[in-house]
């Protein structure tokens, strides 16, 4: 009974976020949750010798670097043609966060980030620096549509969700190679990209159009490995296609089940929630309604542009990638990202 609140309030707004401690190897303490989809595993630090302080939330991330997963499918000619040029560009983040760790280091050292200084100071004291335990984040856009520029076929075809599975795979083991050569952390995230799924492909649209055999630039690149917005209504269909590659990011991601408006039984959506986090892998997911409020009338469920009671424009609110925000208020890709989606059947 004292959870009641949190089913209601998941049922009308969507706003808490599950992390799958059930069907997985990691234990509550083993992670730390930050933002919409970041997670620090802790078990690194403690394999390092963090200790007490790799236990603690004394974590996080320096900062993210994404790399152009469609830019690549472009220009690469084959698979180890993509794989060499994913390991350059890995390779320029590299050193970009490299240059931030020490940066900020030296910043901190200097008071221009006293309250960190403050905060991270036993950090400093067991390792001599104070964002030691910060971890250095590589992510992704983008993968169905290169596999469309490479392959011919997206994400969802068994070819591009096996070489989807083979670059996540190779990226894994580049990070734990630029972690021997650094003594920094890595993590691969999935990056929430609400406004360089927009750039990325503003930009590709510019270098190369719609040329060849390869598709037309989209207004906007599909998230991280997400299947395309459009591509089912159907929950666990997504989730089987999903499961394996949600799994192998080791800095961060979510699925967000798109609803299309409020669930009216709390009982229903429990047993959903006990199902997907015993027969999947995935980390970490919401539930999200799509609701709407007048500025009247207050909370309508579902997309209405206009009140069904009073007849005002109402504010339609979603996740634009993690946060609940009126879309009106998105960029042009997320707004067209928004116009196709497919909300699931639940």
């Amino acid at each position: 009974p004292e959870l009641d609140i949190l089913w209601r309030v998941t049922a009308k707004y969507g706003l808490p976020y599950f992390a799958n401690f059930v069907h997985s190897d990691m234990s509550p303490d083993d992670a730390r949750s930050m933002c919409c989809r970041l997670r620090i595993d802790n078990r690194e630090l403690l394999r390092k010798g963090g200790g007490l302080f790799g236990a603690s939330p004394l974590t996080g991330s320096i900062g993210v670097v994404t790399i152009n997963m469609p830019r690549l499918g472009r220009v690469a000619k084959d698979e180890r043609d993509f794989l060499e040029r994913l390991a350059g560009w890995m390779e320029l983040s590299k050193q970009s966060l490299e240059v931030k760790r020490k940066v900020i280091e030296q910043f901190t050292e200097q008071n221009l980030y006293p309250y960190m200084k403050f905060y991270l100071r036993n950090v400093a004291k067991r390792f001599g620096a104070y964002w030691k335990n910060h971890f250095a984040t590589i992510g992704i856009i983008g993968m169905h549509e290169a596999c469309q520029n490479l392959l011919g076929e997206g994400i969802a075809a068994e070819n591009g969700r096996r070489f989807t599975l083979r670059v996540m795979d190779f990226m894994r083991e580049r990070l734990l190679e630029f972690q021997k050569e650094t003594g920094s952390h890595y993590n691969l995230e999935a990056t929430p990209a609400e406004g360089v799924s927009f750039r990325f492909a503003q930009a590709d649209q510019q270098k190369f159009g719609g040329n060849g055999n390869q598709a037309a630039t989209p207004m906007f690149y599909t998230n991280s490995t997400h299947l395309p917005v459009n591509y089912t209504d159907d929950l666990f269909e997504a989730l089987d296609l999903q499961d394996d590659i949600q799994a192998k990011y080791t800095g961060g991601t979510v699925i967000h089940a798109y609803v299309g408006e409020e669930i009216k039984e709390t009982g229903g959506l429990k047993r959903l929630i006990k199902k997907i986090c015993s027969q999947y892998r995935l980390p970490y997911f919401s539930i999200t309604p799509t609701f709407s409020v007048c500025p009247d009338c207050g909370y309508q469920a579902g997309k209405q542009e206009q009140c069904p009671k009073c007849g005002k424009v109402c504010e339609v609110y979603s996740r634009v990638v993690g946060y609940l925000r009126p879309v009106r208020q998105w960029n042009a890709g997320k707004k067209a990202e928004f116009g196709e989606r497919r909300t699931y059947k639940i």
